[in-house]
């Protein structure tokens, strides 16, 4: 489908581009050289379809832990973690504990811990907040290793990285994710982000470590590892490879809640003495981005595939669901444009109403890239560069995503293809539901991407398109300058 259009209506298209995309020196060749030049513009069709995400790579800020009923498809996702405790290195020199002969929790001439507890703080959930969900607290036999590509699909437990003798620690705990604590009118004026409950999994049985030695509980075991050689504490790969691999909290039971975990402790409680008097410490390890920890996604392959074979839409679905493949024309938008170049290439996906209102809601953002680089993206640790991967950010109000200017990516990909440096998915794009990590420099307006990863929330949305699509078809409108002198 073509059709060119005089300059002054190519010169309002280009009033929809971005300005910070690659037409930053448009005005000045217009200003300037405007007979040098036409500006031709032209549309064309886009095909799309679902592909299954076979599994997507955990490497977020948060974990997940719950299980859900999808409104849309009927099936269930589950979400499993697992967690590492980061040791700090000290810049002045503190150690780890205090001194051994200060410690005054003793029994047999024996430091210990007087108490030691797990604790989870969630930041968010999805479903019914009062829902009763059980949780296991499994150990770790041996950890994840920095370095390895873990996927959603990856499962601790099938892969044997659990410890399974009679002396493994294996806690099993009922909670909600709502603090009952509140009172309804405080619990009215906090937002959801902040009276999420923190779960509190207690460790003060006798614990026994692979070599069968007991210890009071689970925080006198580090304590005594401690002075025993404090080596092992000098930084987080010694006291994760050599003391405490880590934990897998797994969902075992209950329906209706996801959560969002932001933080995994491992605290422990003692008494010191500092001078003439005595001081209740405690310390205090987290499972932060500075350590391993991975998101283990369970969801109906059968039923996803399904959805994803609905020919009237396309869909993305998170996490580890379904993504949406592009096939861009680029033979088409180059034929008899070989010579000219491409300034403008826009394209919007309109998301469908919701079948339900109960429906995850759209991603905030999906990520646009090619299909090759679907794994190497995430696993090379890259941030969209506007060339050959894009960020587009869901419009509430017109229910779009748009992508602005992609003509980099056309122009690649149609001279990747004249140099013979192609695979059978060279014109193909894939949209994928992604979170986004942000900062902005001091004075400046904007902000700038330093982390994109899959997104590992409960997020849906239906897009117009697929081979049967009975609405209007996609489209991408380009724009042209060719040289006139």
């Amino acid at each position: 489908m073509k059709a060119k259009f005089l300059f002054g209506i190519a010169m309002s298209t280009l009033a929809f581009l971005s300005c910070d995309d690659t037409t930053d020196t448009l005005g000045n060749s217009l200003t300037n050289e405007a007979d040098h030049f036409e500006i031709l513009t032209d549309t064309f069709f886009v095909s799309t379809r679902s592909i299954l995400a076979d599994s997507v790579l955990s490497r977020n800020q948060y974990s997940y832990l719950g299980r859900i009923k999808d409104p849309e498809t009927g099936t269930y996702v589950t979400s499993h973690y697992t967690t590492q405790f980061a040791i700090l290195e000290s810049l002045d020199g503190t150690p780890f504990l205090p001194e051994k002969d200060s410690i005054m929790s003793t029994e047999d001439g024996n430091v210990i811990a007087d108490s030691c507890r797990l604790q989870i703080y969630f930041y968010s959930s999805i479903g019914d907040s009062l829902n009763s969900m059980k949780l296991t607290a499994l150990e770790m036999e041996r950890p994840a290793e920095e370095g390895t590509m873990y996927y959603s699909n990856f499962d601790p437990e099938a892969a044997g990285m659990l410890r399974t003798d009679a002396n493994a620690i294996r806690k099993n705990k009922m909670y909600t994710t709502l603090d009952l604590n509140l009172s309804d009118s405080l619990r009215n004026l906090i937002t959801d982000k902040t009276n999420m409950e923190s779960v509190t999994i207690p460790l003060n049985e006798t614990y026994r470590d692979k070599s069968g030695k007991a210890y009071k509980n689970y925080g006198t075991y580090i304590m005594q590892k401690y002075y025993e050689d404090p080596e092992n504490f000098r930084n987080s790969y010694n006291f994760i490879h050599n003391v405490c691999p880590g934990f897998y909290i797994k969902t075992t039971d209950g329906l209706g809640v996801m959560s969002e975990v932001y933080l995994t402790e491992l605290v422990f409680h003692y008494k010191y003495m500092s001078g003439d008097s005595i001081y209740q410490g405690s310390t205090l390890l987290s499972g932060t981005e500075e350590v391993m920890q991975t998101t283990h996604i369970d969801n109906d392959r059968q039923r996803l595939r399904e959805l994803a074979s609905d020919n009237t839409c396309t869909h993305i679905k998170a996490p580890a669901g379904i993504f949406t493949e592009v096939t861009l024309p680029v033979d088409e938008i180059k034929y008899n444009h070989e010579n000219d170049t491409i300034s403008g290439a826009r394209i919007v996906f309109s998301c469908m109403n919701q079948t339900s209102d109960d429906a995850f809601g759209e991603p905030e953002y999906v990520l646009m890239l090619p299909k090759d680089s679907l794994y190497s993206f995430f696993e090379n640790k890259n941030v969209p560069n506007n060339s050959t991967s894009y960020i587009g950010t869901y419009n509430s109000s017109q229910n779009t995503y748009t992508f602005n200017n992609i003509s980099n990516l056309i122009s690649r990909m149609y001279q990747a293809k004249q140099n013979n440096g192609t695979t059978e998915n060279w014109n193909k794009v894939v949209l994928v539901p992604v979170s986004i990590s942000t900062t902005s420099s001091s004075g400046s307006t904007s902000a700038s991407i330093t982390n994109v990863s899959n997104e590992m929330s409960l997020k849906s949305a239906r897009l117009v398109g697929g081979s049967a699509n009975p609405h209007d078809p996609i489209t991408i409108s380009v724009i042209y300058n060719r040289t006139t002198k």
